[in-house]
């Protein structure tokens, strides 16, 4: 496990955050389709905290894209680099999030991360923030859709509808087991909407989550575990 500190020059005020969102929102690609579903390798990044102890894990597990065995896997331990502000959650998770993808022995190819990428009130979230920094492509798929509106999809598996921000889509919601809640998809870096839901579509071939979100959760939770212990 990989040990963290918080960078130098991180931001330490919510005015610091939002200048730096500002930034490097510009720097967003939305023209590249991404990597062919199915192919290659993809990567869940999660994390999980322990507040009392100032702790945060993150774990990375890279899959086959094909198959959904696991490749390879790295976790990283770090303090809680900015206090909890909604639409600012990135300041929290990118310097431990980074610290596991830098200690993957492979290239993660396209890495999918448990929350948003331009579904954020700042249309800068999670993915999209790992994106520009890391120059991955990556999508954010959400268990809920933040602040957005939707239309239910309808009940089969693949079934979507638009993830509204008043009359712009953001995102996403999309079915990926018949009769089950929707998740909602949306562009971290690099990659299209289109694509994001297929990607998001083959990775879930018996669960709601992506398995590529399902093994990093686990992953964080125990290694949290072990470093808390």
């Amino acid at each position: 496990m990989t040990t963290v500190r918080i960078p130098a020059g991180w931001p330490a005020t919510e005015e610091q955050a939002r200048a730096v969102q500002d930034e490097l929102r510009e720097r967003v690609v939305l023209d590249e389709p991404g990597p062919p579903p199915g192919t290659g390798r993809v990567t869940g990044v999660d994390v999980a905290y322990d507040d009392e102890r100032d702790v945060v894990v993150a774990a990375a597990v890279v899959l086959d894209a094909a198959t959904h065995e696991v490749v390879a896997e790295a976790t990283a331990v770090g303090r809680v680099s900015f206090p909890y502000v909604p639409g600012l959650l990135a300041f929290r998770e990118i310097p431990t999030v980074m610290a596991a993808l830098d200690a993957l022995p492979c290239p993660p190819g396209l890495v999918v991360c448990d929350g948003y990428g331009l579904a954020h009130p700042r249309r800068f979230g999670l993915a999209s923030h790992l994106g520009v920094l890391t120059g991955l492509p990556t999508i954010g798929v959400a268990k809920n859709p933040f602040t957005f509106s939707y239309e239910e999809p309808g009940a089969r598996r693949g079934s979507a509808s638009p993830l509204l921000a008043g009359t712009d889509e953001v995102g996403r919601a999309l079915r990926t087991q018949d009769g089950i809640k929707p998740v909602f998809v949306s562009v971290g870096h690099r990659v299209d909407l289109d694509n994001a839901c297929a990607h998001t579509l083959a990775l879930t071939p018996k669960y709601r989550l992506p398995e590529s979100t399902r093994r990093a959760d686990a992953l964080c939770r125990e290694a949290l575990r072990q470093a808390t212990a």
